[in-house]
């Protein structure tokens, strides 16, 4: 399913950026006025193949799994919060189940590793297994469990897909996810530990000093190969980064729009490059994290966010809150009057 799904995302449809961009300058407003939103439409053109894109109705996935690292007392809350989030996101009481409802999504909770048992309505059970082990002992999962992980993100996609959602946002939970997820942006960028972990679940500064010392030791132990980003993730990675990851790529696959969330989602995103360069055209990144190392991230994949809400909770909720704005885009593009149907003089033409 991997290598099937790899080999099928192709590149971003460029050819239709001149037929939007015709569209774009004739609609009633001074051309290039509505900024960012325009080269939105016409990267969503590029995405979808249609010159005339839409992201409604869109789905929202939320992929859930424990860490073993979560063992070294990296974290503010216990283990077993992963599980009461599941259950009070298929209760409706989460951020992210509040932001889908407003924005008219489709949302599915993926148990991809929770450690223990979890049930409820628009749960759906894909367990590798329960929780990674402790990568500060040992690898955090076998390469075979890495590839699993991501074909759950492919699965949880194509369930999306065949409901009628035309854009995706994916979320996650699991209690010590920023730990992992500054272990593997370290490897894939270089940059110190230091420089990139942050309070995550909301942490105090002694925490976090220890929070760097367990990732560097980590990577002393694992040894881990930037060029290898499956083996990277079964080092040092976490189910549901795996499953975002795989999503990203099932996604883009279908041509489907991708907002990315967060820090830890950007870095799901980074990996899931490093295995396919094509599916970066398809991604759209929703927000800016207060974690120090999404800034790092996001010039990896030199992306710029859309928003700055100073967010860091994860579970897909601030590229939900970007949703509005693809939206925009594309009800302007197909319901603006042109300076023609409008009876609307164009701008005058330079002497």
């Amino acid at each position: 399913m991997l290598a099937d799904t790899l080999a099928a995302i192709a590149p971003v449809d460029d050819a239709l950026a001149p037929a939007v961009q015709a569209r774009l300058d004739n609609l009633t407003k001074p051309p290039g006025s509505l900024g960012r939103l325009e080269a939105l439409i016409k990267s969503l053109a590029g995405m979808s193949g249609d010159v005339s894109p839409k992201v409604s109705p869109p789905g929202v996935i939320v992929f859930a799994a424990d860490h073993g690292v979560a063992e070294e007392g990296v974290s503010a809350f216990p283990q077993e919060v992963t599980a009461q989030m599941v259950a009070n996101f298929a209760a409706g009481g989460a951020a992210i189940n509040v932001f889908a409802r407003q924005i008219g999504a489709r949302l599915e909770v993926v148990d991809v590793g929770v450690k223990g048992a979890v049930a409820g309505d628009g749960v759906v059970i894909d367990k590798v297994r329960p929780g990674t082990a402790n990568f500060a002992r040992e690898d955090a999962m076998s390469l075979a469990e890495a590839e699993r992980a991501i074909e759950v993100g492919i699965r949880a996609v194509a369930r999306s897909h065949a409901a009628g959602c035309r854009c995706l946002v994916v979320g996650e939970m699991g209690i010590a996810n920023t730990t992992a997820s500054s272990a593997l942006l370290a490897v894939l960028s270089g940059r110190p530990v230091s420089r990139l972990v942050g309070q995550g679940t909301g942490i105090d500064i002694s925490c976090l000093a220890h929070k760097a010392r367990v990732i560097e030791g980590a990577l002393a132990a694992r040894q881990p190969d930037p060029a290898r980003p499956l083996e990277l993730l079964a080092k040092l990675g976490g189910l549901e980064i795996a499953a975002m990851a795989g999503a990203y790529l099932g996604a883009a696959a279908r041509r489907m729009p991708i907002l990315v969330d967060g820090f830890i989602a950007t870095v799901a995103a980074l990996v899931a490059c490093r295995l396919q360069p094509a599916l970066r055209g398809y991604l759209i990144f929703g927000h800016r994290s207060c974690e120090p190392g999404h800034d790092v991230a996001l010039e990896l994949l030199d992306a710029e966010p859309l928003l700055d809400m100073q967010l860091r909770l994860g579970e897909g909720t601030g590229a939900a809150l970007a949703f509005p704005l693809l939206e925009a885009a594309c009800r302007m593009l197909s319901e603006m009057a042109t300076f023609d149907s409008a009876g609307v003089a164009g701008a005058a033409p330079e002497s």
